[in-house]
């Protein structure tokens, strides 16, 4: 038994409460690893003296999870005293071994009278330690806006050059287009329809770019963008539509021209706010270099957003105003938190704790392209940006086998997402922020290269846990161009006039899929592979008490390559596209129900 695969540690993602009674346990193993049993009971079964003999029973582990090098093993144990003490008996055939917090035992080690052993305790359920989230997350699917791109609705002349909006060939990433919170409010109706129940808007506060990353005034709404009355009315209207509203939160820099960073280059160390930046060296007014030498902190080098110190108290509270306010008058839904893994851990903590407590449904989703089990542990974020994902999805299709490259199969595709489901909690699972493509990535549709990809992509999005989100343009198959990257104006000339129909309506129900099966976004997953077809990617979503299973279909074979899926064997469809009398062509997609055989 390869016994330095084998792995475990009493809490964070191994061991932890899934609610006030339950905890789950998680043990990885190599796959020579063929059954896992869990000795468990109370800790004080036998008394308290630590001299009466403790008996655990065994309860057997299910292979939950498979990886390309490993097995993840998961049992749910519902707790009767909230505590429970436990080890493990691994077998790899005849073979059976024990593993302890303090290692392996063998049979006969484990029985040597008066040894003392090790056990895994899991001390106290207690359930203000328990990771929870917003239920409403689970069933919503965003949508993510840059206002100066997405749509104009007031034509009152702006503080800006503005570019012509349908110069799509032309456009420039760091021009001014006119967009605004009016031109939102306008198509929330459009939104609706679409199937989408929370927009994530990007910055919208008065700012120098049009990205508003840089901010100059954090309580103030870019008077290009609108005013406070038309953000509480967009707001109000959307909420009456059923739909949830998301601002993003840039307190890890600002912009040159926030107040506090004025002062400081103005009066050096004599500043008030000098405490609130790391400043290293003497500033010089009008250097724009990007800051490699040191001479102060900024995002990414980017001489325009100076690094706000967020382990000082004064930086803390006034940012914390900014959220309550956020909270309290405008009622937002949610706080995307940009560059979420480079805020100090203590401001979350209490950024958390405060909101909460004004709005415990308040959706708090951290920006972080890696590993953020840190940041997950119930006390700061209740999500993440899930670039694994995304990135995972983009692989398979980039690794096509083309041009001699190497070729991803089916199951290096579970391989991925399946390892992107291990990172974290069960519960925060089911709120993960899946994208395909966002403002910092390029468009999905440019990386693919096809509208049936594209749906592709689009269903393992719908039909995965977490809470999807598609990025503006991207139900319309928008692509990058002219050295844009992924920042083009909504085209709502060609939309309005019916040259994107295709594309719309069959996002739109793909998108009802997720809303009408709730199989679609259920973590209970059965991969099936035929050694044959490596490259048709099939899968079964189960929902408890539902009666039947959702199948899903996707033929990415190279070539012409066609996938038999006879009728019969298919069910009830509910959606398809290039199937054809029981042929799923390639590129294609099949969705069907069918009776559930367990």
């Amino acid at each position: 038994m390869r016994r330095d695969c084998v792995s475990h540690r009493c809490g964070f993602m191994d061991c932890y409460g899934l609610d006030e009674e339950d905890v789950v346990i998680c043990l990885r193993t190599g796959k020579d690893v063929t059954g896992v049993c869990l000795i468990c009971e109370d800790p004080y079964a036998a008394g308290c003296s630590g001299q009466a003999p403790w008996e655990g029973k065994p309860v057997r582990m299910q292979m939950e999870t498979e990886l390309e090098y490993a097995y993840v093993w998961r049992v749910r144990l519902k707790l009767a005293f909230k505590r429970v003490q436990y080890y493990f008996e691994l077998w790899e055939g005849d073979e059976k071994v024990y593993y302890l917090e303090d290692g392996f035992y063998s049979e006969e080690r484990m029985r040597m009278p008066g040894r003392m052993h090790q056990y895994f305790r899991f001390p106290w359920l207690n359930a203000g330690d328990v990771c929870r989230h917003p239920a409403w997350v689970e069933d919503t699917v965003w949508y993510q806006i840059m206002p100066d791109r997405f749509c104009r609705g007031d034509w009152e002349e702006k503080s800006i050059k503005v570019s012509d909006w349908n110069d799509r060939e032309n456009m420039s990433r760091g021009g001014f287009y006119g967009g605004d919170l009016q031109g939102i409010t306008d198509k929330l109706e459009y939104l609706k329809e679409l199937g989408i129940s929370g927009i994530y808007f990007t910055p919208i506060f008065d700012a120098e770019s049009n990205h508003k990353y840089d901010t100059r005034d954090y309580k103030k709404i870019d008077p290009d963008f609108g005013n406070e009355a038309v953000m509480k009315a967009l707001i109000q209207k959307a909420h009456g539509m059923g739909i949830r509203v998301m601002l993003d939160a840039v307190f890890n820099h600002c912009g040159t021209e926030f107040f506090a960073w004025k002062d400081v280059l103005e009066k050096g160390e004599a500043s008030s706010y000098f405490d609130w930046f790391f400043v290293n060296k003497p500033l010089k007014k009008g250097d724009f270099s990007k800051t490699k030498d040191g001479r102060y902190y900024s995002f990414a080098f980017e001489p325009y957003m100076p690094k706000l110190n967020t382990n000082n108290p004064e930086v803390m509270d006034y940012f914390m105003d900014i959220c309550k306010r956020w909270v309290e008058e405008w009622g937002i839904d949610g706080i995307r938190f940009d560059v979420g893994n480079e805020i100090s851990h203590s401001f979350i903590k209490r950024l958390r704790y405060e909101l909460k407590r004004m709005n415990p449904e308040l959706f708090l989703l951290g920006e972080i392209w890696h590993d953020a089990k840190e940041w997950m542990l119930g006390d700061e974020y209740d999500s993440v940006m899930n670039y694994p994902f995304v990135e995972s999805i983009n692989d398979f299709w980039v690794d096509d086998g083309a041009d001699g490259r190497w070729q991803m199969d089916a199951r290096g595709l579970m391989y991925r997402l399946n390892y992107c489901y291990t990172m974290y909690k069960e519960q925060t699972n089911r709120v993960l922020f899946n994208f395909l493509d966002s403002h910092d990535i390029g468009r999905a549709y440019s990386r693919c290269g096809s509208l049936d990809v594209l749906l592709q992509q689009l269903v393992i999005l719908m039909s995965m846990p977490g809470s999807p989100c598609l990025y503006y343009g991207t139900e319309i198959a928008m692509s990058d161009s002219g050295g844009l990257y992924n920042r083009k104006t909504m085209p709502w000339d060609e939309i309005e006039s019916g040259c994107h129909d295709e594309a719309v309506e069959e996002v739109k129900k793909i998108i009802a899929l997720r809303k009408n099966h709730s199989h679609m976004k259920s973590s209970k997953i059965l991969w099936k592979h035929d050694s044959d077809k490596g490259r048709l990617v099939h899968y079964t979503k189960c929902a408890e008490g539902s009666g039947y299973v959702v199948e899903v279909y996707l033929n990415a074979m190279i070539g012409e390559g066609r996938a038999e899926v006879p009728i019969e064997e298919a069910g009830k469809v509910l959606y398809a596209r290039n199937y054809e009398s029981g042929c799923l062509c390639r590129n294609g997609i099949l969705i069907c129900s069918r009776e559930d055989e367990a």
